[in-house]
């Protein structure tokens, strides 16, 4: 049986490993990030494929770094004959690329060239793209530009945002590891090049990234919304208050960018730079997300501007 060790931290990640492990390729080791502080108390926290490789008896490993020669000898150790990494979030240099004998396969959320980099998901809904989908990827030094084995291509949904994206791509990442795992170990699936020309870039994103720019589209706000939801979120300005918008539509009207054209129980409707977009979920400091009709009642926004 291929010894494989298994390389990733968020949920994306866990669903692949959850997959191996449902069809019987268990591991023989886990990679993944050292616990992060998180929530408002900001306690140190286990990543949810550690959580899950512990209660599946895996030996888990934590490096900080893998440029270290002592993290290297552990890797090692464990005598990989493959290395499977889904958004594991730490380089992997040369020395570790060259350990497994039949290398390191990387599972990757977008049609490769397109985006890579470290936010594919979001890039994609950004860009207005109609399709996605999961790349199998043999891994080289270089950022998300190996040679590629297989693709899997999804649809897009009209509204749909990051998160419920994400949730399909790592089904789908995880299934589709499983499927052609065989194919890839056995030789019977070639690893094709990228067309470096057509590669896009998809960078790590900043939480100003999500403020929300009115003198844009009412289609590129709409998009920005979705891909910001549900991490950081996209927000606006009241003068001092800040809005979360979690979900919009593109309706008709148009005014000053910004501009609140309707606030009533019916809706609340904010002029773009084209367009405008109603306000479907919103969230004030403090409070729960509600809809757009109990949103009017929480500010008066009838004749104000939003930043």
């Amino acid at each position: 049986m291929t010894r494989i060790v298994f390389a990733g931290t968020p949920d994306f990640a866990l669903a692949s490993l959850k997959a191996l492990v449902d069809a019987g390729r268990s591991p023989v080791a886990v990679l993944t990030q050292p616990d992060r502080p998180a929530g408002r108390g900001k306690k140190l926290t286990a990543s949810p494929v550690k959580l899950f490789a512990e209660k599946c008896g895996i030996p888990v490993r934590q490096p900080e770094t893998l440029r270290d020669e002592q993290a290297q000898a552990e890797f090692a150790a464990f005598r990989p004959d493959l290395l499977v990494v889904a958004a594991y979030g730490l380089i992997l240099p040369q020395a570790v690329l060259d350990i497994p004998q039949y290398g390191c396969l990387n599972v990757h959320a977008s049609v490769l060239p397109r985006w890579r980099g470290a936010a594919p998901i979001q890039a994609a809904i950004l860009a207005g793209d109609k399709k996605t989908g999961i790349s199998l990827m043999a891994m080289t030094a270089g950022r998300d530009c190996g040679p590629v084995f297989h693709v899997e291509e999804l649809d897009i949904g009209s509204g749909e945002t990051a998160g419920e994206l994400h949730d399909r791509l790592a089904t789908l990442g995880g299934s589709t590891l499983v499927a052609h795992l065989d194919a890839i170990l056995g030789g019977d699936l070639a690893a094709v090049p990228q067309d470096d020309a057509e590669a896009t870039y998809a960078p790590k994103i900043d939480k100003q990234d999500a403020r929300v720019d009115w003198s844009l589209s009412a289609d590129e706000v709409a998009r920005r919304i979705r891909a910001y939801n549900p991490f950081p979120g996209a927000f606006c300005f009241l003068g001092d208050t800040r809005i979360k918008i979690w979900r919009a539509d593109v309706v008709g009207g148009s005014g000053a960018p910004g501009a609140v054209l309707q606030c009533d129980r019916e809706a609340v409707v904010v002029a773009c730079g084209d367009g405008s977009i109603r306000l479907e979920e919103a969230q004030l400091p403090g409070k729960r997300r509600v809809n757009g009709h109990d949103f009017a009642s929480q500010l008066d926004l009838a004749g104000q501007r939003l930043d």
